[in-house]
């Protein structure tokens, strides 16, 4: 599958696509967290994958990272998700936070312990505005305190350090804002809600009211507006297109399977689904380019940071996530259709329950609406054209 594996580790990359797969019917069935596959991505040394070499990381690039998080969607949605989730915020750190020796510290934690990282972004009555934040640091010396009322933490309970974004300061605007990885010691979460879902049911991301107490020292330097423009945003859009990319891999081999069964039953004869078949594939070639082609530019101007942080670039990776959640949604339904009843049966090997659950998940978890909304902004002052660069 790839070539990424480090033979230093237990497992490979497909030793860990196996085990998300035994276990995916029963996280989505009972809306678990799929403990088996991170157990499997520790050991695999995949959490510490993002992190450089010179850390002890693995080292990969973001189409790396793509690549894997396309093999885990294909077997369990929920686990390339995690992946995926994870893997933006260790970025994040790895990116602004090597400045700080104790953030550089963590990072080499987390590639001895292999934690599992997860972010509060969001915040209740700021209406998914994830650019804005009510809660705030405070400071007693050299320590740290905030509060934070997050609507969803995904995988929270099971993580082991936490990115959460807040102001600044108290006396600081809603805008300024700064990104604060706590750890699980520094920790306190008080669940203030379930996670019983359609789709996605193993991120397990309900609300949760957050207190964390910790050292100012883990407060990272940049400012999160530079964090979310250069690593935050793209790595998330590129990396859950990847995971997406994956169920659709997962429905295209099914609908393939159906139609190769109904062209041996009569040989000679090219059944009438594979008509639907061809045109199922040309749109399954667009997500796979739209997300290749994201992951790709990133990776060329990973160290430019004006690139980075154009409008031109915001508007280029926002179109990223909406039109691979898109194009998942009309490929699974395509595929359903082709393989009929078949698909359509909970006790068929080609069901597609799951998969058409977790593909409407990809446009409402992370609304495309709202996404539309800040482009529609973006584009009153850009004076470029799409993909045209700043």
């Amino acid at each position: 599958m790839t070539t990424l594996e480090r033979p230093t580790h237990a497992l490979s990359v497909d030793d860990v696509v196996a085990v998300a797969a035994e276990h995916a019917d029963a996280v989505d069935r009972d809306a678990r967290f799929p403990a088996e596959s991170v157990a499997a991505m520790r050991a695999a040394g995949l959490l510490s994958a993002s992190i450089p070499a010179s850390l002890g990381g693995g080292g990969y690039s973001l189409t790396d990272l793509a690549r894997v998080a396309r093999a885990l969607g294909g077997a369990c949605a929920s686990t390339a998700m995690i992946f995926a989730m994870h893997h933006t915020q260790v970025m994040s750190l790895s990116r602004h936070g090597l400045s700080s020796p104790a953030l550089a510290d963590l990072l080499r934690r987390i590639v001895s312990e292999q934690l599992l990282v997860a972010s509060a972004t969001t915040e209740i009555n700021i209406g998914g505005d994830v650019r804005t934040s009510g809660c705030a640091v405070e400071y007693d010396g050299d320590r740290y305190r905030l509060t934070k009322n997050a609507p969803v933490i995904s995988y929270g309970e099971y993580a082991d350090v936490v990115l959460v974004t807040a102001r600044r300061s108290v006396d600081s605007a809603p805008s300024d804002q700064v990104l604060v990885a706590a750890l699980r010691e520094d920790l306190t979460l008080e669940k203030t809600g379930t996670w019983d879902t359609m789709g996605f049911r193993g991120t397990c991301s309900p609300g949760f009211m957050l207190h964390a107490t910790g050292s100012a020292e883990h407060v990272v330097p940049a400012p999160y507006a530079d964090i979310s423009a250069q690593s935050m945003l793209p790595s998330a859009h590129v990396l859950w297109g990847g995971a997406w990319t994956g169920i659709a891999d997962a429905a295209v081999r099914k609908a393939r399977t159906s139609v190769q069964k109904a062209a041996r039953k009569t040989p000679g004869v090219t059944p009438p689904a594979a008509a639907r078949l061809a045109e199922l594939m040309v749109v399954h070639q667009q997500l796979h380019d739209t997300v290749h082609t994201a992951a790709t530019t990133f990776d060329a101007h990973a160290d430019d940071a004006r690139f980075l942080g154009s409008i031109g670039f915001a508007l280029s990776i926002n179109s990223v996530k909406v039109t691979a959640s898109n194009l998942l949604i009309d490929i699974v339904a395509r595929a359903l259709l082709i393989c009929g009843i078949a698909g359509y049966r909970e006790d068929s090997e080609l069901r597609m329950s799951r998969h058409l659950r977790d593909s409407h998940g990809s446009a409402i978890m992370v609304s495309n609406e709202r996404i539309l909304a800040h482009n529609a902004q973006l584009t009153l002052v850009h004076k470029g054209v799409p993909g045209g660069g700043l």
